[in-house]
């Protein structure tokens, strides 16, 4: 039978996550297992690869699923990070190499942290992508040029893909099986390994994070004000004179300092709250709208759908421990 074999290259660059390298590994090998059982004439087969950087800077291979067969990636991932640094630019001898498979019509793609190491080498410039939630805007403020979508679990730009949190290698491993396998092969690899095949969004899983660092005292004590009430009551009139400022002047300095309207801050800490109740209470979700300050259940549950990507209820279900 004729085989055709699609090599995917894991760049090991420093404090790479070795469990999503080797998971990696172990989802392509079921890829190619479920693929094989097909025996369909022509099929492809992955081939995994793992490229390290030598001490002269030279990227060499360090393992290969397939050691005797030629040929050189067709597609490169980069790693999650764990270390507390993940955000780094990459040494240059990474950068340059990923520029040169860039060129030569590899693709590339990324998971979590990845991401700022194709973005160092400017090959996210004009794009669409995403990393963990978390260091989303630590991307998009460092690369203004790349349009950074932090609530997607993948992004996939043609000949680039980028993967959100750091267990979205998954996401981005049955991604690159549907392309290279097709969609079936994607859909077994996923039953076999129990994983869920079509997330699209991470929003579920992140946190409200306000910047509470950008020197502005007035805001800042309103912020803290905040954080007290949870957002609730508070109206533009009332957070303009705790600022000591005329709404029109607390309104631009507000968003100067967060990035946000101050409607848009107490959304979020209203929703961050709700998250919290229907996480470890057994409150009714009207009771959870009343509690963080909507009197609108359906506006309360149209804010936080959009902003948590999933209904209360289907949040409760998710996520909640009360009733376990």
């Amino acid at each position: 039978m004729n085989e055709r074999c699609v090599e995917i290259g894991l760049l090991l660059y420093p404090g790479a996550q070795l469990a999503a390298v080797y998971g990696l590994g172990d989802l392509f090998a079921v890829a190619n297992r479920m693929a094989a059982g097909r025996g369909r004439e022509g099929q492809a087969r992955l081939r995994i690869s793992h490229w390290q950087a030598d001490e002269q800077g030279h990227l060499r291979r360090v393992f290969d699923s397939q050691p005797q067969a030629p040929g050189t990636p067709q597609v490169v991932i980069l790693p999650p990070c764990l270390d507390s640094d993940a955000a780094q630019p990459p040494a240059s001898c990474y950068r340059d190499w990923l520029r040169r498979q860039h060129g030569a019509g590899v693709i590339l793609a990324s998971v979590c942290a990845g991401a700022f190491a194709l973005a160092e080498a400017g090959l996210l410039d004009g794009r669409r992508v995403t990393t963990h939630w978390a260091l989303a805007a630590q991307l998009a403020a460092r690369y203004p040029r790349v349009t950074v979508l932090p609530e997607r679990m993948v992004v996939d730009d043609g000949e680039l893909l980028t993967a959100g949190g750091l267990m979205a290698w998954t996401d981005l491993g049955l991604a690159l099986v549907t392309r290279l396998l097709g969609p079936t092969i994607a859909a077994e690899t996923a039953r076999f390994l129990v994983l869920d095949l079509n997330r699209e969004s991470q929003r579920q899983f992140s946190s409200f994070a306000p910047s509470l660092d950008h020197g502005d005292a007035a805001v800042l004590a309103v912020q803290h004000w905040l954080q007290g009430a949870g957002g609730a009551e508070a109206s533009l009139a009332s957070m303009a004179a705790r600022a000591g400022l005329g709404e029109r002047t607390f309104l631009r300095r507000f968003r100067a300092a967060t990035g946000m309207k101050p409607t848009e801050y107490c959304q979020q800490l209203r929703v961050t709250r709700a998250r919290e109740l229907l996480e470890f209470t057994r409150q009714s979700i009207d009771q959870v709208a009343w509690q963080v300050g909507y009197r609108d259940t359906g506006a309360f549950r149209k804010v936080f759908a959009r902003l948590v990507g999933v209904s209360p209820g289907d949040y409760r279900r998710r996520f909640g421990t009360a009733a376990r």
